[in-house]
């Protein structure tokens, strides 16, 4: 196409409702003195306006009050035609008072011109299908954003699955190789101790045998950390687990309240429950600055709950909204995808409170550890 020449016009194709030929007529001079390119169809009745919509039109000019019924009857059938989406709708006439016009654009109609004011219904008609093309357009953004971000949570989903699953992996490797392998020699170097009465060697066994002790302790603190087998019985006891060994590594009593002996839900919720709980813990470590922790786990009518609270000194909302601060939306995001939801508050000068709710009949993913 050369700079001189223009693209095509659409030729609009118009559903006019409109018993008066005069006006009918009018209307149509109206648009070609607007310069609109158009083809149109009277219609004067409800039978006749229906079944024109089985050719669905790009606009629908109506007059308001007709013999026997008004616009609004043709309008509900326009909505129960169901056509996606609907083509936009003016009210064109000389009988309606703006009461009457404003009730009809708050029902969802899209316009309406006096035929008093005929000269402006080509200005209408192009104004009208432009918030309706834009409108359209934001509708299609829309869809597309929501399909983009579920198609992002079933990723993420998917990662989680797939971290979990490498965790357990690489914990069985660590226990069954690695930690075998260590035990094997830890067991060698006791026997060569034994059979051994050189100082220097003694000595060196002595080294190599407190060395190999501390790997077998980093081998089973790694091991723990990513699948500590205690989650088989269950998540009080993990829970519990986790706190103590909080407590012993910081020095900082972490306490948990629970009034029941088992939680009974699914594995995989319990597995979110574990892991907020661990990431919590590690980010207390790090900025609480707190003297004390308390976690308080239950199940109450098919809701999984775990609180954890702490005294020190909170999290700024500026410091929450970094985008490097990928632990807490982590966390909110694992919740979402488990069907539930993470709140923290933080008040000023009085700690942080986390609070995960999980829906227990909203389990629909696999165990992802085993």
């Amino acid at each position: 196409m050369t700079e001189h020449e223009k693209p095509p016009r659409q030729v609009l194709q118009i559903l006019h409702l409109e018993d008066s030929e005069v006006d009918h007529e009018l209307a149509c001079l109206a648009l070609r003195r607007g310069a609109l390119a158009f083809n149109i169809l009277r219609v004067e009745t409800l039978s006749a306006f229906e079944q024109a919509l089985s050719s669905p039109p790009d606009l629908i000019l109506a007059d308001y009050q007709l013999p026997g019924f008004t616009a609004l009857d043709a309008w509900r059938l326009l909505q129960q035609s169901r056509l996606a989406p609907p083509p936009p709708f003016i009210l064109l006439s000389g009988a309606i008072g703006e009461t009457a016009a404003v009730a009809a654009i708050q029902l969802g109609i899209s316009d309406y011109l006096l035929k008093d004011n005929m000269g402006k219904l080509a200005h209408t008609v192009a104004r009208t299908l432009e918030i309706s093309e834009a409108r359209r357009a934001k509708e299609r953004s829309d869809q597309e954003l929501a399909l983009s971000e579920r198609r992002l949570a079933e990723l993420t989903a998917h990662l989680h699955a797939s971290i979990e699953l490498e965790r357990a992996k690489i914990a069985r490797e660590i226990h069954d190789d690695i930690g075998g392998a260590l035990t094997a020699v830890k067991f060698d170097l006791a026997w060569l101790a034994r059979h051994n009465t050189d100082t220097a060697a003694q000595e060196h066994l002595g080294s190599a045998t407190e060395m190999l002790q501390h790997a077998l302790g980093a081998s089973q603190r790694i091991m723990l950390d990513l699948r500590p087998p205690i989650l088989d019985q269950g998540l009080i006891a993990a829970v519990q687990w986790l706190a103590d060994s909080f407590h012993q590594r910081t020095g900082i009593p972490a306490r948990l309240h629970t009034t029941q002996e088992h939680i009974d839900a699914p594995p995989s919720l319990q597995l979110v429950a574990y892991r907020t709980a661990q990431e919590a813990l590690t980010n207390i470590t790090k900025y609480a600055r707190c003297t004390r922790v308390d976690l308080d786990l239950s199940l109450d009518e098919g809701l999984l709950m775990l609180e954890i609270h702490d005294n020190g000194q909170g999290i700024r909302d500026e410091d929450r909204q970094k985008p490097s601060s990928f632990g807490l939306k982590g966390l909110e995001e694992r919740a979402r995808m488990a069907g539930g939801r993470l709140e923290i508050s933080s008040p000023p000068g009085r700690g942080t409170a986390l609070r995960l709710s999980l829906p227990t009949e909203a389990d629909t993913g696999p165990t992802q550890e085993s």
